[in-house]
């Protein structure tokens, strides 16, 4: 029986979760009512679980997003995932924020090949969280970096990306990807309207709980990438 595993996204302006049986996606919520992920995840939690009559103990693990993204968002997600696993004794895992956004990517349009893809979260501004990664010959994700672990934020520009632009077709997906349509205007450029959701996550949940990559739950802390920056409220002044 493939495991049942809980999925928590909370990275991004949507806080979604999903309830997986190995891959197949057999419940979900999701909502992008604005700073509303503190409230919003232990109901989408108890509800997705309840649909299938089950408890938080008939899971086999818990898995969050683990950045980059949202300050705030991965606080309350990996805090709330910790919490989950502390009183269950549940293993926990954590999947990349933009390899989830890259394998929804390639799950909503399965006959794509590009050459690149870079899944991209919005930071303000015109800067974006990004990474690339291509499709393998077996249908796994497979993620192409200069060297190991390479995620960066970085200011696009008409100029960004022009290497892999020049060498194929490059797919732009996740809410970063959106604002970026007007400044990138490579003929090899094509942009995908995926936003970031829990369904992504599912695939490398599976792999990670089957390898037994699970990570400490007391000392595991998400990627921020940033550090955070406190931002003052105009007072009229």
């Amino acid at each position: 029986m493939q495991p049942f595993l809980l999925l928590l996204e909370t990275s991004t302006a949507v806080c979604s979760v999903s309830l997986a049986q190995g891959t197949d996606i057999i419940a979900c919520r999701q909502s992008a009512a604005p700073k509303a992920h503190a409230s919003l995840l232990a109901v989408f939690i108890d509800e997705v679980l309840k649909e299938h009559h089950l408890t938080l103990r008939d899971c086999q693990a818990v898995a969050v997003s683990g950045g980059p993204g949202s300050y705030t968002g991965l606080r309350v997600g990996v805090s709330t995932a910790k919490g989950l696993c502390f009183a269950s004794s549940l293993p926990l895992i954590a999947v990349s924020s933009l390899e989830l956004i890259a394998q929804l990517t390639v799950d909503n349009h399965p006959g794509e090949r590009p050459y690149r893809i870079f899944p991209m979260i919005d930071a303000r501004r015109m800067e974006v969280y990004t990474a690339p990664y291509s499709v393998t010959d077996s249908e796994d994700l497979g993620r192409l970096v200069k060297r190991e672990g390479q995620v960066v934020a970085t200011v696009v520009t008409g100029e960004s990306f022009k290497e892999s632009l020049d060498a194929g077709q490059v797919v732009f997906s996740g809410d970063g990807a959106f604002k970026c349509r007007d400044v990138i205007k490579h003929p090899n450029a094509r942009f995908i309207p995926v936003s970031s959701h829990a369904d992504g996550m599912a695939k490398a949940a599976l792999k990670a709980f089957r390898e037994q990559k699970f990570e400490d739950v007391a000392y595991y802390t998400p990627f921020y990438l940033k550090e955070f920056r406190a931002i003052r409220p105009k007072t009229g002044f």
